[in-house]
């Protein structure tokens, strides 16, 4: 599918008949490429190559002036990254062979089969890509850096996993070639598939589609629409969200829950940029980039006959894993801050300072539904919030085990009941946040009187004075 994604891409074929040369052209124009470079004079081919760039060359073996083999040493040893694929007659296989030893990267015999063309060709292509991206995230890693960090400025962190991720994004992000990015629900895959599509330089749309419980007539109607009478009701033609996405990205959410006759067309879709719209029988073909996502194994399904084997080799051409939240705990202030600015300017409230323990108790917190958990919780504490610190109650009712029970909108909960939740998290915490807790819910049940919360700890006023102002004293 490279070809119809990238059409650009340059070509050059150098024959000295010009029959072969007017065929070879004619059959790639008809494949969707569109960069064609013509060479039938052998001694022409390094002047031109001098001036222009090109991703695959196309290499007659017997011309006069210079033979194709000569030729082949030549380009291998001035230009070592363009891949070469030899054309020769059925007598030259041997030769042909001695050349791919030689560096060429295949060889077509003659006649020139279609399929076989721009099979070898579309390797060669794929091959290239994979180059500069292995290149690409290896200057990436060495410079520890982002070229475009701005392409990244909705997603919060300062996690090292995710600054990784932003490398290898940057790295992929103008291959033709799918990418499937895998996560947890929560964790954001949709802004991961914005930001490739912002760093692909695609000129068209981002157009998002959750594929989850989606019959097969619906999947189809809705991704490669229909055409005039194709079914009671459609009375006019309808394009579909490949369509609206051509030219850009149509990210598909849930890929693993698609159903098999989807899975087919899907397949289709990505190997040859084709598609059938409801009631239509010639195919339309598609230059929209493929991004999927899922919270699934897609390896486990495969397994148990869920999933097309093939069509996951397809999808995970590029694969991104976003780690969960509970393992990005250093970024867990950051998001509370960010989402508290969000919530204040959304609820028109001023900004609530959050209590020091707050950190402690959400990082000791598993976080099922992950980052849009977090935002949930703390968009619901902004919402009751009235004056001071921000309260730790809506967050103790989302994380404690009593939630099932209890009704957050009845307001605060017995004092007897609220309980510190400490080992909610896979993620035991440490003695001195486990104390920090203590001590926070000891004021709080002593109403801030020292006197009582130090009798409830079990040490002496003074000592929890001293604490107190110590812990005062770092959250400045």
């Amino acid at each position: 599918m490279s070809d119809m994604l990238n059409p650009s891409h340059p070509i050059m074929i150098v024959d000295d008949e010009e029959a072969i040369l007017l065929a070879i052209d004619t059959t790639l124009q008809m494949a969707g490429f569109n960069n064609i470079i013509t060479c039938q004079d052998s001694r022409r081919v390094m002047d031109i190559l001098s001036g222009q760039a090109i991703d695959v060359m196309l290499l007659d073996l017997n011309m006069p002036y210079i033979d194709g083999e000569r030729l082949l040493d030549t380009v291998t040893r001035e230009i070592p990254d363009v891949p070469i694929i030899i054309v020769t007659g059925a007598m030259d296989v041997e030769t042909a062979v001695r050349c791919i030893k030689s560096g060429a990267f295949d060889y077509i015999v003659k006649p020139v089969e279609e399929d076989r063309l721009i099979t070898a060709i579309n390797r060669a292509i794929s091959f290239q890509e994979l180059k500069r991206e292995n290149l690409a995230l290896k200057q990436h890693i060495l410079a520890d850096t982002l070229e475009k960090p701005e392409a990244f400025r909705d997603i919060i962190t300062n996690n090292k996993k995710m600054l990784l991720i932003f490398q290898y994004i940057e790295s992929i992000a103008r291959t033709s070639q799918p990418v499937l990015i895998r996560g947890e629900t929560g964790v954001g895959k949709e802004l991961i598939a914005n930001t490739l599509h912002t760093l692909s330089g695609l000129k068209g749309n981002f157009i998002a589609v959750n594929v989850a419980g989606l019959d097969d007539n619906v999947f189809s109607d809705t991704l490669f629409g229909h055409v005039r009478g194709a079914f009671t009701g459609a009375e006019r033609v309808r394009s579909g969200l490949i369509e609206q996405a051509a030219g850009g990205t149509l990210f598909m959410d849930e890929i693993g829950d698609l159903n098999h006759a989807s899975q087919v067309k899907l397949l289709r879709l990505l190997q040859e940029g084709e598609y059938l719209p409801l009631g239509q029988d010639e195919p339309k073909q598609t230059n929209a980039r493929i991004v999927a996502a899922t919270n699934q194994n897609l390896a486990e399904l495969q397994k148990a006959g869920k999933f097309r084997k093939d069509l996951n080799y397809r999808l995970r051409t590029h694969r991104i894993y976003i780690p969960p939240l509970r393992e990005r705990l250093d970024d867990i202030p950051l998001l509370a801050d960010h989402f508290l600015d969000e919530a204040a300017h959304s609820l028109k409230k001023k900004k609530p300072t959050p209590p020091k323990e707050l950190f402690t108790l959400l990082k000791n917190y598993a976080f099922p539904g992950n980052i849009r958990e977090l935002k949930s919780m703390i968009f619901d504490a902004v919402s009751r919030h009235k004056s001071g610190i921000l309260s730790l109650e809506v967050f103790r009712f989302h994380i404690g085990p009593e939630h099932t029970s209890e009704n957050p909108s009845c307001g605060e909960q017995n004092a007897d009941d609220a309980s510190p939740v400490i080992f909610s998290g896979k993620r035991l915490p440490t003695i001195k946040e486990a104390t920090e807790l203590v001590v926070a819910e000891a004021m709080k049940r002593a109403d801030g009187n020292q006197s009582v919360a130090a009798k409830m700890l079990g040490i002496s006023q003074q000592a929890l004075s001293k604490r107190l102002k110590k812990r005062g004293q770092n959250s400045g």
